[in-house]
């Protein structure tokens, strides 16, 4: 029963709205989970009335792919991505396809390109961006790695992909490797850079010019309607006028602290070690210490 063009294991919720827009798009997307229970309800609840087929087992999963097997793994980077590939290998062909789309570091991903090159199997590593909205309705993806495998995924990826101007996909081949990891690092990092330039634009105007919160939100929204057009400056605008229960504005409340995923340090200790100046995404690493 080699039916599915493709496979997705972890089912949270970017690896549930991914394999349901690959289902929107005319593909059998097979849905298995480490703990297993996951992939009924998503069958039950999620997915109830599409073509997504459950697995309970990996080898149940394998069996029901069609040559090359695809298989895209969307777990926490790390450990889990090497246990998962460990797990996969012994029951896969020479050919056949593992894809990373998680957060992984692009030196793992190259790492374990060459590992799996040894063995025959064709590994990607690809960045997603969007969020778990985008990963429903159109994410920005980033592939790379063994080269081999693009004309195998390139109809699925490039079908699922946001789409811009008229109709091209926000995805293609980005190079090898590491590439398509390295690439959603350093698109990490630009953004992070954003985000401090919005806040120290915020600081500005609140500190030095002593505006006022509906004031600030209309600068925010005449910049948006120039080339700084973009959902960072559209949502600053939104959260800077947003009211509270009680009819005060809510951001003076809220504690004045970022963390972050580590992808925007990245980028900046890379930058680091091949002579990049991006003082910009150094900084704001600085201002979050």
């Amino acid at each position: 029963h080699s039916r599915a063009d493709i496979a997705l294991i972890g089912l949270a919720v970017m690896g549930q709205n991914l394999v349901l827009n690959m289902n929107d798009h005319g593909f059998v997307v097979c849905a298995f989970n480490r703990t297993v229970s996951k992939v009924d309800d998503f069958l039950a609840n999620e997915a109830k009335g599409t073509k997504v087929i459950g697995a309970h087992s990996l080898q149940e999963m394998v069996s029901v792919l069609k040559k090359p097997r695809r298989i895209i793994l969307l777990v926490k980077a790390g450990s889990a991505v090497d246990d998962f590939i460990n797990k996969l290998v012994p029951l896969l062909e020479t050919g056949d396809i593992i894809i990373d789309g998680g957060n992984s570091e692009y030196r793992d991903t190259t790492r374990r390109c060459k590992e799996l090159q040894a063995k025959g199997i064709l590994f990607v590593g690809s960045g997603v961006s969007g969020g778990e909205e985008g990963a429903r309705y159109g994410p920005s993806l980033m592939p790379g790695g063994a080269k081999e495998a693009w004309p195998h995924i390139k109809t699925i990826f490039q079908s699922i992909a946001a789409k811009v101007g008229s109709g091209e996909p926000c995805c293609d081949w980005v190079g090898e490797e590491g590439a398509g990891h390295f690439v959603k690092m350093v698109h990490n990092g630009i953004e992070y850079g954003d985000m401090q330039l919005i806040c120290e634009a915020y600081h500005l105007m609140k500190d030095v010019v002593g505006m006022e919160h509906d004031e600030m939100a209309k600068v925010f929204q005449e910049w948006n309607k120039t080339e700084l057009d973009s959902f960072l400056i559209e949502i600053t605008a939104n959260i800077l006028q947003f009211k509270d229960s009680d009819g005060k504005y809510l951001l003076p409340k809220i504690r004045d602290s970022a963390g972050q995923k580590g992808t925007g340090k990245w980028t900046a200790i890379s930058a680091l070690e091949y002579g990049v100046p991006v003082t910009l995404i150094g900084n704001w690493c600085f201002d979050l210490c």
